[in-house]
C-alpha cells in the first residue's frame, strides 16, 4: 500500500511541477499546430463540456484523461461520427477498442481521421484547376495502457502517432499522454483527476511541395531549389478535475464535475458538466449537459478557441438478444462561435 501511494504521490507531484510552464502564456498563442489533437472526438465526454478529467471511463478517458481506461469492464468497441465546424464539409470519424488483459490493466487502441473531401490542384498557369483533385488528411492513432494499482489510485499512458498531409507535403510527430485518478468515498462517490497531454517533440513539414524548379538564365540550367518548413510546437497542456457522484437509488445518480485546462497555446479553459443517469431492467439512459469557458468568451477578437460555450447531449444503453449484450446509441452536441452547432453521433459496443 505504501509504495503505491509513494508512485501515485510522484506522478502527481511530476505533473503538478509542469503546471508553471504550461500555464496559458498569451504571448505564445496561435505559434502552435496540430490543433486537432485538441477535438474531443467522442459523443459522451463531449456532451459532459469534456469536464470528464476525473470520472470519464473506458475507450472515452483516452481523450480526457487515459488513467480512466483502467474501468474498462471487459471489452469496449466504439464509432463515432462528427460533422466537423459544423457546415464546413468536414467530416471526423473515430474508432477504437479497449480490452482487459488482467484484472488491473487494460490496453486501448483508436484512431481519429479528419476528411477535407476532393479539392481541386491548381498552379500559377492553371488557377482554375481541371488537373486532378487532391485529398487532404489528418490522422491521430492512439495507443494507451492503464493500470489499477489499488482501490483508489489509477494511472495510465497513452500514445499518439500524429501524421497531416495534402498531395505533396507531409509531418508526422508522436506525443504522450499520462494520467493519474484518485477514488475515494464510501461509495466510491469522489474523484479526482490530473492529466499532462500531448508533450511531443516539434513537427517539421517535408516533401516535394517546398521544392520548386529553377532556371539559369546565364547558362540555361536547370536546378531544383528545396525550401525547409519552420518546426512548429504541439499544443500541450494540464487538465486537472474533479467530480461528485450524488446517488440517489441503486438506478439513478448524478454526476456533477468541474475541470480546469492550462493549455501551452490558446487561453486557459474552465469546464463544468452534469450527467444524470437512470437505469431500468435492462435499459439505461443519461442526459447530459456542460460548459466551456475561457477569458474573453463572449469577444470574437480576443478569444483563441471557437469551442466554448454550451454542450448536451444523450445516450441509450440496452442489453440486446438472449446473450444481453450491451449497445449503446450516443448523441452529443457543442456549440461553437462562428461555425454554429457541431454534433456527434456514435455507437458504443460492450462484450462481456
Amino acid at each position: 500500500m505504501l509504495k503505491t501511494i509513494i508512485k501515485g504521490s510522484m506522478i502527481v507531484g511530476a505533473l503538478a511541477m509542469s503546471f508553471p510552464t504550461l500555464a496559458g502564456n498569451e504571448d505564445r498563442i496561435g505559434s502552435a499546430g496540430a490543433s486537432e489533437m485538441l477535438v474531443n472526438p467522442w459523443a459522451r465526454s463531449t456532451a459532459f463540456g469534456s469536464a470528464g478529467v476525473a470520472s470519464t471511463d473506458g475507450l472515452e478517458a483516452q481523450f480526457a484523461n487515459i488513467a480512466g481506461l483502467a474501468f474498462t469492464d471487459q471489452t469496449q468497441i466504439k464509432f463515432n461520427y462528427t460533422n466537423w465546424l459544423g457546415d464546413a464539409g468536414i467530416s471526423l470519424n473515430s474508432a477504437g477498442i479497449a480490452q482487459r488483459v488482467g484484472d488491473q490493466t487494460v490496453i486501448a487502441l483508436s484512431l481519429q481521421a479528419y476528411g477535407y473531401g476532393d479539392i481541386d490542384i491548381t498552379t500559377v498557369d492553371l488557377p482554375e484547376g481541371g488537373i486532378g483533385q487532391f485529398s487532404p488528411r489528418k490522422n491521430i492513432i492512439n495507443i494507451g495502457f492503464a493500470r489499477e494499482f489499488s482501490n483508489s489510485i489509477y494511472a495510465g499512458l497513452n500514445v499518439k502517432v500524429l501524421n497531416e498531409n495534402i498531395a505533396n507535403l507531409k509531418a508526422t510527430g508522436v506525443a504522450f499522454d499520462a494520467g493519474i485518478r484518485y477514488v475515494t468515498g464510501e461509495q466510491d462517490q469522489i474523484k479526482f483527476g490530473i492529466t499532462l497531454k500531448n508533450v511531443g517533440t516539434p513537427m517539421s513539414f517535408t516533401g516535394d511541395g517546398l521544392s520548386k524548379e529553377i532556371l539559369y538564365q546565364t547558362t540555361g540550367g536547370v536546378a531544383t531549389m528545396v525550401q525547409r518548413s519552420a518546426s512548429f510546437e504541439m499544443p500541450s497542456l494540464l487538465a486537472m478535475g474533479f467530480s461528485y457522484d450524488f446517488i440517489f437509488d441503486e438506478s439513478s445518480k448524478l454526476t456533477a464535475a468541474a475541470a480546469f485546462h492550462a493549455n501551452s497555446f490558446t487561453n486557459d479553459q474552465f469546464n463544468i458538466g452534469l450527467d444524470y443517469g437512470m437505469a431500468y431492467d435492462k435499459a439505461a439512459f443519461n442526459i447530459r449537459a456542460g460548459f466551456v469557458g475561457e477569458k474573453a468568451i463572449f469577444n470574437r477578437e480576443e478569444s483563441t478557441n471557437s469551442l466554448t460555450g454550451l454542450t448536451a447531449g444523450v445516450s441509450v444503453d440496452a442489453l440486446l438478444g438472449e446473450n444481453a449484450i450491451p449497445l449503446g446509441f450516443e448523441y452529443a452536441m457543442r456549440t461553437s462561435n462562428p461555425f454554429g452547432i457541431i454534433n456527434t453521433f456514435g455507437v458504443t459496443l460492450s462484450l462481456k
